[in-house]
């Protein structure tokens, strides 16, 4: 069940997020997860199973520039290869096509991830080296909606 984040769920999707360093965060990312959801929370949920929080993952909004960004997603690794993924970034682009503004959705990934936006039809725009952390690369990918 995909649902909308509350406050009370920031210690489990933080504990998520570590469960995913060292593959696809570094350490010093946590810090900026906190940050986000202190600072830069618009819309953001949580997938649950039995009560659990096994995934998450945002949406920012950038309508001057007609852009939403995908944000902060992750799966718990029991569940990763398992599509919670994909039907939590479809739920996510479903959303933001309700905003008649929006003409593109943007990701800022890294090497780890981005062939699962690939998948889903994210175009590579630029890679910036060592963008995240040491060994963690910006993949900036696009999906441009058709409305």
């Amino acid at each position: 069940m995909i649902r909308t984040y509350s406050a009370n769920d920031r210690e489990e999707v933080i504990a998520l997020l570590q469960l995913n360093i060292p593959q696809y965060f570094d350490p010093s990312e946590t810090k900026d997860f906190k940050e986000y959801l202190e600072q830069h929370l618009e819309d953001y949920f949580v997938v649950e199973d039995q009560g659990a929080i096994i995934g998450a993952g945002g949406i920012n909004y950038f309508p001057e520039q007609n852009k939403a960004r995908i944000s902060w997603d992750f799966i718990h690794p029991d569940y990763q290869g398992k599509g919670v993924g994909k039907q939590l970034l479809n739920y996510r682009i479903a959303r933001v096509k309700l905003n008649q503004k929006i003409k593109y959705i943007e990701v800022r990934t890294s090497q780890m991830a981005f062939k699962f936006y690939k998948k889903v039809g994210f175009e590579l725009e630029t890679i910036e080296k060592d963008f995240w952390a040491k060994g963690f690369n910006l993949y900036l990918m696009k999906l441009y909606i058709k409305q």
